[in-house]
């Protein structure tokens, strides 16, 4: 099991060895964090992703895989871009789409990991503008960090306001989850 630390912070002045990106299928950059790693990172992170979309993704990321490139000028090594589900609301979907939020964080886990990676900082996946209700991602998020198979032997959640870093503690709290929780 990684060790886990809930910063309040932002994610892309991390020095982790790769940065998970909360990133659309298209890759081409976007709002939120997509955007702001983007543009913190360089057109390099750009470059990386259009040459991934001519070659071996011409059809954009699947919602909860991983790819990664370049971190750019991010003091991270690495770019872990991975595809969250939008929220379904309550109904037959849910069950399926919460699903792909756990692949999300499992994949790019593994990915981080097979790559070398011995830290890596991810933030709230889909719980933006994807509409995640914020208690239910922090739990996806928690509970598959702590029980990935695979991962870097940090993983540390960076969540951009006091509200969701106070969410994730208490997901934290109600899993039995030992995170370290940086205030």
């Amino acid at each position: 099991m990684p060790r886990i630390e809930l910063v309040r912070g932002d994610l892309t002045r991390e020095r982790v060895d790769a940065i998970v990106n909360a990133a659309n299928s298209s890759l081409l950059g976007g709002g939120g964090v997509d955007g702001a790693i983007h543009r913190a990172g360089g057109p390099e992170i750009l470059a990386a992703c259009r040459a991934l979309r001519a070659t071996t993704l011409p059809d954009g990321l699947p919602t909860g895989q991983a790819v990664a490139t370049t971190a750019g000028r991010l003091a991270a090594r690495w770019v872990i871009h991975t595809v969250g589900p939008v929220w379904p609301g309550d109904g037959p979907e849910l069950t399926r789409r919460r699903a792909l939020l756990a692949d999300a964080y499992r994949n790019s886990l593994a990915l981080a990991a097979s790559i070398g990676a011995a830290s890596v900082a991810a933030p709230a996946v889909s719980a933006g503008v994807y509409g995640w209700p914020a208690d239910d991602a922090a739990e996806v998020a928690l509970g598959t960090s702590a029980d990935a198979a695979a991962a870097p032997g940090l993983v540390r959640f960076v969540l951009f306001s006091p509200e969701m870093h106070r969410t994730f503690a208490a997901a934290s709290r109600r899993l039995g989850i030992d995170a370290d929780v940086v205030e």
